[in-house]
């Protein structure tokens, strides 16, 4: 069969026992396409994923037939950016780096501010947050270089429908230290050992061509040109100011005082729904049992993963930022309150698999919690996240009830081992639930056994859920214009990612990033011509 007639790709599907080097490869595809094996052009894998459903374990390959992409990953690169800078982009988490990364490539320069710390002497207070239970405001892990996804697992995978910037995205990451298969795998990810390395690297790159990058640098006032209506730059807490033609607020789901600063600055913002719950943790064998069967403990398997979502009350329960091989890790950002989020390694070989299960929150609910305004949402949190703290006694110590107890409306007196550090407290987590006015905790109660009959053996006594999780996203909305990406109610002000409540996640917000730099360096580029 002569190379013309060869498709661009074909999917290959390998089970367990099948040989996946490319010997083997080449010749699966050449007998799939009926051709001999010398005929074939280079082959290179272009997406892989494990199904294990109908208790029947599979690699699927998509297999792109000729040569491979050509050219630099992550092209253009950045250029040295003219000086003085422009644009000041508040937030260094993916939303603010990859906006500093898009202006760098069309040569604009940027002045960079992070609350927080770079992630060396980041890593300092994460161990204080985890060991001793004290939460330094401004570098925890939330906030700091990298943002929230930089010690909170690394997790790649998007529901983004812009493809092609999702690919750019994961090529920067990769030309900066990811391993290569999160150009491959179907669910990509880095692990919280490896990203900081990554985080880092870009930095030092942007630094090398101009770009400013300060920490322990916090924004507290929007200067404002009150005759356009217009943003003029950014007041600093040591009283500092920076002019600026554009600012870009990146500053993460958790930076709760910028909204405030936002409503003295005259800038609209609207509440907007999110979820809330807890985090639930399994013992990772028994995750891998449910999921691979017999398969299980195959030296080809990594460790189990779990989607679940279902509807109750019209209302959306499902796991979120599921880490397989992982642990729960306390991500609060005030004093008295108490968060828990999940993380795991690149090799993800903990023996625990916790995930988030959380509520679907809507605006009418918040109403008919006497919760209005557009801080509804952070009021809810903040109940919450007081009440988990007064369960738990203080130090960061988690509230936790097991599985089985939940679903009979008790607390705990025992609970399994858990890999949460600061430590757990058996309690009644559905009570500190019910502190929110909302059904939450009954609507876990039934979501848990509808789960346990789609994974038999999901809802056991080796579970626990530990309470809470509340910052699964932004509650909070800067409205912006489609088109130009501007606020909507001052001139110059870009909202990005996920805390201005335009993006989810590590990707969608490093895509917003990269959109929002291009506009700005578009714009500028029209000004001075």
């Amino acid at each position: 069969m002569p190379n013309a007639t060869l498709p661009e790709e074909i999917s290959v599907e390998l089970g367990l026992g099948d040989a996946d080097d490319d010997a083997a490869l080449r010749a699966r595809v050449a007998r799939q396409l009926g051709v001999r094996e010398q005929d074939l052009p280079e082959l290179c894998v272009r997406k892989r994923s494990l199904d294990a459903r109908k208790g029947r374990v599979r690699f699927h390959l998509l297999v792109g037939v000729g040569a491979p992409p050509v050219g630099p990953l992550g092209d253009p690169p950045p250029r040295e950016v003219a000086l003085p800078a422009r644009v000041v982009i508040v937030g260094d988490g993916p939303a603010g780096m990859f906006a500093a990364y898009a202006l760098a490539r069309r040569g604009v320069a940027s002045i960079v501010l992070d609350r927080g710390k770079p992630v060396q002497p980041r890593r300092r207070d994460l161990k204080l947050l985890n060991q001793a239970g004290q939460v330094d405001p401004d570098s925890n892990y939330c906030f700091g270089e990298g943002g929230a996804g930089t010690f909170s697992d690394g997790k790649l995978y998007t529901r983004s429908h812009k493809r092609g910037s999702v690919r750019d995205v994961l090529e920067v990451l990769a030309l900066h230290g990811a391993p290569s298969s999160v150009l491959v795998e179907a669910r990509p990810h880095i692990g919280s050992n490896l990203l900081p390395q990554v985080v880092t690297a870009i930095r030092e790159h942007l630094e090398r061509v101009g770009v400013e990058l300060r920490f322990g640098a916090k924004v507290t006032e929007l200067l404002v040109e009150p005759e356009r209506r217009a943003v003029a730059g950014v007041r600093l807490a040591d009283g500092s100011e920076l002019a600026a033609q554009a600012v870009v607020l990146a500053t993460g789901h958790s930076a709760r005082d910028v909204f405030e600063l936002l409503v003295r600055a005259g800038v609209t913002l609207e509440p907007k729904p999110f979820a809330l719950g807890v985090r639930i943790e399994h013992p990772q064998p028994l995750v891998n049992q449910i999921q691979y069967g017999r398969a299980a403990g195959h030296p080809k398997l990594p460790a189990a993963a779990y989607k679940l979502v279902c509807d109750v009350d019209r209302r959306g329960v499902f796991s979120f930022c599921m880490c397989p091989g992982g642990w729960v890790v306390p991500a609060s950002t005030e004093p008295g309150g108490l968060v828990v989020n999940g993380m795991s390694l690149s090799r993800r070989d903990s023996p625990f698999a916790n995930s988030g299960l959380v509520v679907a929150i809507e605006l009418e609910d918040l109403a008919g919690a006497g919760l209005t305004g557009p801080f509804a949402g952070v009021e809810l949190q903040r109940r919450l996240e007081r009440g988990a703290f007064a369960a738990g006694g203080g130090a960061l110590t988690a509230p936790a009830t097991r599985a089985t107890d939940f679903v009979q409306r008790r607390g705990s007196s025992s609970l399994p081992k858990s890999s949460y550090v600061p430590g757990l407290a058996p309690a009644d987590v559905g009570a500190v639930l019910d502190l929110g006015g909302l059904p939450v905790a009954d609507r876990l109660r039934r979501a848990l056994r509808e789960f346990d009959r789609r994974l038999r053996g999901y809802l056991t006594e080796e579970a626990v859920l530990i309470g809470v999780e509340s910052r699964t996203s932004s509650p909070v909305r800067v409205p912006r214009d489609p088109e130009t990406l501007e606020a909507t109610a001052l001139a110059g002000l870009y909202p990005a990612g996920e805390g201005a409540g335009h993006a989810g996640g590590i990707v969608s917000a490093a895509v917003d990033g990269l959109r929002i730099g291009e506009q700005i360096a578009s714009l500028l580029s029209r000004a001075s011509a």
